[in-house]
This record gives C-alpha cells, sequence and structure tokens, in this order.
C-alpha cells in the first residue's frame, strides 16, 4: 500500500518574492508608455513655452532647445524616452514577443543609448555662430544612429514574432506598418543628404530640417509606443492564459470533500 502523498506548504515569503516581481515585470509596458507620454509632452511644451518658443520649429532642429534657459525639459524629455523605450524592450522580452539576444533588441539599445548621448553632447548652436567642435560632430552622428536604428528595430519585431505566435499577426501588422510610416519619413532625409551631393544645394534646405526632423521624431515615438501597446496586450494574454489554466487545474485536482481526482 502506497504511502499518501505529503501536503506542501510553499514559502509565503518565497512567493511574496515572486508574486512582486512578476507584477513589476507586468507593469514594464504601462512604465514604458507612460515614460514615451512624459517624455513628448515635456518637449512638446518647449514649443509653447517661453524662452524656448522663439524657436522656429521650421527651421530649427529640436536639439535647440537644449541651447535656451529651460533646456532642462529637452533634457528630461529625451532621457524619458530613453528609460521608457528600454522598458519596452524588457516588457516585449518578457512577454515572449522579442527575444533578448536579436536584432530589435540590439536596435532598440542602440535608440535608447543615441538619445541618452545627444543629452550628453549638445549641438552646433549655428544661432550663434558656433559651427565646430566633437560635441556638435557626436551629437549629429547620435542623432542620425538613432533615426536608423528605431525603424530597423520595429520592422524586425514585426517580422519575427509573428512567425512565432500566429496570435500576434495582428499586432505584428500594426508594427511593421509603423515601421514603413517611420522608413518613409526616414527616406525623406536621406533623399536631401544624397541631393545635397549631386546638386548645387545644402542638403538642409531640401526641406525645411526642423519640420522635418520632427516629422522623423514624432513617427519614431509612435512606432515605440506602438511596440508598447504590443508588449502591454501580449502581457495581458499571457496572464488570462495563466489565469484559465490554474482554474482548469483546479477543477481537475479537487473532487467531493477536497479529494484529489487526480494522483
Amino acid at each position: 500500500m502506497s504511502n499518501p502523498p505529503v501536503p506542501t506548504i510553499s514559502d509565503p515569503v518565497t512567493t511574496g518574492r515572486a508574486s512582486a516581481v512578476e507584477r513589476a515585470a507586468a507593469a514594464l509596458p504601462t512604465a514604458g508608455l507612460s515614460l514615451l507620454s512624459v517624455g513628448s509632452l515635456l518637449i512638446l511644451l518647449l514649443h509653447v513655452l517661453p524662452p524656448s518658443n522663439r524657436v522656429d520649429p521650421m527651421t530649427r532642429t529640436i536639439s535647440q532647445y537644449a541651447l535656451e534657459s529651460n533646456g532642462w525639459m529637452f533634457d528630461v524629455g529625451v532621457l524619458a524616452l530613453a528609460v521608457g523605450s528600454m522598458a519596452v524592450l524588457a516588457g516585449l522580452v518578457r512577454a515572449g514577443v522579442v527575444r533578448a539576444v536579436s536584432g530589435t533588441s540590439l536596435f532598440i539599445t542602440f535608440w535608447s543609448a543615441s538619445l541618452t548621448v545627444l543629452v550628453i553632447f549638445e549641438k552646433y548652436d549655428f544661432q550663434n555662430g558656433q559651427h565646430t567642435g566633437a560635441s556638435g560632430m557626436i551629437h549629429r552622428m547620435a542623432s542620425l544612429v538613432a533615426f536608423l536604428s528605431l525603424p530597423l528595430a520595429v520592422l524586425l519585431a514585426s517580422r519575427g514574432a509573428a512567425r512565432r505566435n500566429p496570435g500576434w499577426r495582428r499586432p505584428a501588422a500594426w508594427t511593421r506598418w509603423a515601421g514603413i510610416v517611420s522608413c518613409a519619413c526616414l527616406s525623406l532625409l536621406i533623399y536631401a543628404i544624397v541631393r545635397g551631393f549631386v546638386a548645387d544645394v545644402s542638403w538642409w534646405r531640401v526641406f525645411p530640417l526642423g519640420a522635418l526632423e520632427r516629422l522623423i521624431a514624432l513617427s519614431d515615438i509612435l512606432a515605440v509606443s506602438v511596440l508598447g501597446v504590443w508588449a502591454r496586450m501580449a502581457r495581458t494574454v499571457a496572464a488570462e492564459a495563466l489565469i484559465g489554466s490554474a482554474g482548469l487545474a483546479d477543477q481537475v485536482s479537487d473532487g467531493p470533500g477536497g479529494a484529489a481526482l487526480v494522483q
């Protein structure tokens, strides 16, 4: 005659820690989207609050706001975008949408790191005659890396995840379209640069540079926000599936009087 199974009692401390970690992981997409919203709002306010509202948004780049007396709003806003993007990436990885070691993870990291570099190294102050210096060149290269990295990350995410899970086809389609729009906006900048080489015109005069940069930045922020929504949806679906499986297990295991039906 076999001995009855010995009941086990889970450690409440360990269980509490595990649930706290799980709650924190589930909150990553929401935290990322919140930081993206805060960063976007701060940069938007720079367009209307003095003294930064004197910057011409058609001809001056967004980084020009960092040179104003309320430039701290630019720094905080860009850093919020960088941290928020990394939180979105962490949420995607935790939800299984993106692998930790993948092209998407790499390019989102490049995007976030480049945004941080933009804050550390200020742009050339063309308005006051500053046209040279290592800081301005690093700032310009970081901008280019950021603008190139984000569309690639979004397109790779939509392609890889849809292959692994057919249930993600709809969010993958939305993400793919967001990446295409971001690439289309970036192509205008690439066209301007190429035309500057082959025609007798400065590349920053082909299109109003300030307006073009704002268009690219807006498309990139929207694209990474779509990734954040996807991460949030994936976590919700995973949680519902877990709850459903737990409920099914309870129905199978609990018989009359609490006796186990399956041993």
